[in-house]
């Protein structure tokens, strides 16, 4: 969500005019997203929109200071499509109840919500409402629609995290498709055009170097909240692509290959400068351990770390204590 289409909207409710977001602005509401779905459509953002009056202010602030504090926090809407069965529905035949009402009345709502379960909105809330609004938060959720007469939807206030594949192997062809579908901002690089091309890695961003070698990588500079997955074919330049993500500092890095392989890495590692503690830091090899043989079977193991890698990094130290606890990792 863009900083400055959350002013407007500030700016609009201040002049007593409708504020405006679009499917651009929150992609849960496109005709892709929404397609299908009888009770949620383009048309349901503008009716949440319309709701909204000069009490919501303070909710979009917030969410303008969260943008400003790099908080983990979204921005989240109630969607009615039936008033009364919002409200009078308080259970399921699985699930359990969460109180005596549905939820708290049958009007569409603005929230914010981050990761620590604050919550701001301009109206009071039902203990089920709750519930909803902090799962939301998670993306597409299995509970948005547990309950007739409502569903919900966010959009989140921070960036996704970028995802360098280091060469145009047929591990990061089914890589890019899985970790783009897990919401990371996956960028692939190779020096061969007759690999790295829209065929093969569509909807992502592509560098193709100029060089018969990964020479011109140099040319380019990851963010230290990058993440790197080294993937050269035939692990030709495994080498200079740890170089270059230790001396852009990445947070994380990992390298396919077996250890006959990392030995030979390391020493020219070494000789072109890294340090043991930078050659450390390199995940070897890449991606959490379960038998994965196949490129696909590869692509999930590692994008299964870079989930829970991501994991980590997002939560706070009491968070991170119970993720680690859960997967029996203390």
């Amino acid at each position: 969500m863009n900083r400055e289409t959350i002013l407007a909207a500030i700016d609009a409710l201040k002049a007593g005019k409708t504020p405006a977001f679009t499917p651009d602005d929150v992609p849960a509401f496109g005709e892709e997203a929404t397609r299908g779905n009888e009770c949620m459509s383009p048309d349901s953002l503008k009716t949440v929109m319309a709701s909204l009056t000069s009490a919501d202010i303070p909710t979009l602030e917030r969410a303008v200071r969260a943008i400003d504090e790099g908080d983990l926090a979204w921005l989240g809407f109630k969607v009615v499509y039936d008033p009364a069965l919002a409200v009078n529905n308080v259970d399921n035949a699985v699930t359990k109840k969460y109180g005596d009402v549905g939820s708290a009345d049958g009007e569409p709502l603005l929230f914010f919500c981050n990761d620590a379960k604050e919550i701001v909105c301009s109206r009071p809330v039902s203990p089920r409402d709750t519930f909803q609004m902090k799962d939301v938060t998670r993306g597409p959720s299995m509970h948005n629609e547990q309950f007739e007469g409502l569903t919900w939807a966010s959009v989140a206030l921070f960036d996704p995290i970028r995802v360098w594949l280091l060469g145009a192997s047929d591990v990061a062809v089914e890589l890019a498709k899985l970790a783009s579908h897990v919401g990371f901002d996956v960028v692939v690089v190779d020096n061969d055009a007759a690999y790295l091309n829209e065929s093969r890695f569509p909807d992502v961003d592509r560098i193709l170097l100029p060089t018969d070698d990964f020479s011109a990588l140099d040319e380019y500079a990851a963010s230290p909240a990058d993440y790197v997955c080294v993937l050269t074919r035939g692990h030709m330049y495994d080498p200079e692509c740890c170089v270059w993500a230790e001396r852009c500092n990445v947070h994380y890095v990992g390298m396919m290959g077996c250890a006959g392989k990392n030995s030979t890495v390391y020493e020219i590692v070494k000789a072109a400068g890294l340090t043991d503690e930078q050659w450390e830091h390199v995940k070897r090899p890449i991606g959490l351990k379960f038998g994965a043989k196949t490129p696909a079977e590869l692509a999930i193991a590692i994008v299964a770390e870079l989930i829970d890698v991501r994991y980590i990094e997002r939560y706070d130290e009491e968070a991170r204590e119970r993720h680690e606890r859960g997967l029996g990792r203390e």
